[in-house]
């Protein structure tokens, strides 16, 4: 998957996976439309970020972390774009489905179609956001005729422009955590 995380700095693009069994994620960052000084790897769970900064990061993460160089902190639930957006793509995973009888009720609606590398999508609205008045539609999901998600947008509080994910097709392959991370299944 790809995170695209906008920030006020210009924007930070992760490219990696999420081991939905596992609650883990990890991937490599690179900053977009600012300098290199956020270019890394990243490892989330729903409870802390662990970051291994790198010059000249890879396009892709390395398949086993590396075994030192991680710096780490909680992940914060309010204020961060880039916590907001590791949280959202974490919460994508969720093994309880919605009720699809209640979810017109709750404002879910079809906005449209659209193409999504070279797939046919339905674009949805989500349900606005419990106990927060005026969010329905904060969240738009692209799925295809089998229902396979390509890509979301979802506003955070913390900045103008929507985060996007975007899916690909490969294979699950389980993360491995980096030292120190205890995923949260």
């Amino acid at each position: 998957m790809t995170i695209t995380v906008p920030t006020t700095a210009g924007g930070l693009a992760i490219t990696g996976s999420v081991d939905y069994r596992a609650g883990l994620g990890y991937g490599v960052v690179h900053g977009t439309g600012r300098d290199t000084s956020s270019d890394g790897l990243i490892q989330w769970t729903t409870a802390a970020v662990f970051i291994h900064p790198m010059a000249g990061a890879p396009a892709e993460a390395p398949a086993t972390p590396p075994g030192s160089g991680w710096h780490n902190r909680p992940l914060s639930t309010t204020g961060s774009a880039l916590d907001s957006s590791l949280l959202i793509a974490l919460g994508l995973g969720s093994d309880r489905p919605d009720n699809a009888e209640l979810l017109p009720q709750n404002g879910a609606v079809w906005i449209g179609d659209d193409q999504v590398a070279g797939r046919h999508v339905d674009i949805m609205a989500g349900p606005g956001a419990r106990a927060k008045p005026g969010t329905t539609g904060n969240v738009r999901y692209w799925v295809d005729s089998d229902g396979t998600m390509h890509r979301v947008q979802a506003d955070v509080a913390s900045e103008t422009k929507p985060v996007v994910i975007d899916f690909d097709t490969r294979p699950y392959v389980p993360v491995q955590p980096a030292p120190g991370v205890a995923p949260t299944p």
